[in-house]
């Protein structure tokens, strides 16, 4: 099925599925096999969910030379190792090997719109980190770098999370005052997890932090939050995904985001929350009531 549908997307030259009436890149080709994907090419660029980058690195793995420079567009923590993408890579590929993540706030449909788009890019090397923003910058699409790797991997596997949270929080009628205070102490959330694993907090009011988390929280074009509105419905997670028909990442980010707070004894309650509504039944208006009612404390 999936060789159809790139046979599909080759012959049409675009994805009339996803993307419809998006022509491709005169440059861009479409190949049957891997090996010819990453034949003599330099730099390897993934995109693919989190679950499949293990995958997708051990299959490239003996494919790639000395040269070979590798970067993704996964966003989320590996279920149950609780690793963050690098790290997974670190372990497929080598300490070596110069690689690097995207993320920012890029909804697809608007970059292939070619409307105006500003992410950041994390490396290991920081001259692969400039070569990739020269690469992919254009007229209206502006490529920012960092080396923090970790806390920008962070901010798009947490945001994931509350973007379900503020979709179910819409959905429910809770207001514009219910969604800022979620995305707010959200983002304290991701930051108080970011640091503890080694992040700098300066990250997390950047692109791939804040920037991500309000739009991700706030639009429609989301997947993560129209997942919380179809469970504010009275959907379940399952009705929801066949409804989405695409992969919603934070459905197994809450999973692994929960293990990993645990784990470090990190405090993030909203998205303890909305791991127990996915997984453990509990109804979105009494999580709503458990974080009302917790101690009060100071902000900061």
């Amino acid at each position: 099925m999936e060789l159809e549908l790139l046979d599909e997307m080759a012959t049409a030259g675009e994805n009339a599925r996803y993307l419809p009436g998006v022509s491709f890149p005169s440059n861009l080709n479409a190949f049957r096999n891997i090996e010819e994907c990453i034949d003599a090419v330099r730099d390897v660029l993934l995109v693919v969910p989190s679950h499949g980058l293990r995958t997708t690195l051990t299959t490239i793995q003996p494919l790639l030379d000395d040269r070979s420079r590798v970067c993704w567009a996964t966003k989320g923590f590996e279920l149950h190792t609780g690793k963050l993408p690098h790290q997974v890579a670190a372990e497929v590929l080598g300490v070596d090997r110069p690689v690097a993540v995207l993320s920012g706030p890029t909804f697809a449909k608007e970059v292939g719109a070619g409307l105006p788009t500003a992410l950041t890019i994390a490396a290991s090397d920081a001259n692969f980190a400039d070569d990739l923003a020269v690469a992919l910058s254009a007229e209206n699409f502006r490529a920012y770098t960092s080396d923090d790797m970790v806390g920008v991997e962070v901010g798009g596997a947490v945001k994931n999370v509350l973007a379900i949270g503020a979709g179910m929080s819409d959905g429910l009628g809770f207001g514009a005052n219910t969604r800022i205070a979620l995305i707010n102490r959200g983002l304290a959330e991701m930051t108080r997890l970011g640091v503890a694993l080694g992040a700098k907090q300066e990250t997390f009011m950047g692109l791939a932090g804040m920037g991500d988390l309000v739009l991700t929280c706030t639009d429609n074009l989301s997947r993560n939050r129209r997942m919380g509105l179809a469970l504010a419905s009275g959907k379940s997670v399952d009705e929801a995904k066949e409804e989405i028909q695409q992969v919603v990442e934070g459905v197994m980010a809450a999973e692994a985001v929960n293990e990993v707070a645990e784990k470090l004894e990190i405090e993030m309650p909203i998205c303890h929350q909305i791991y127990r509504i996915l997984y453990e039944g509990a109804e979105p208006r009494e999580a709503v009531g458990a974080l009302m009612s917790r101690q009060l404390k100071s902000e900061s």
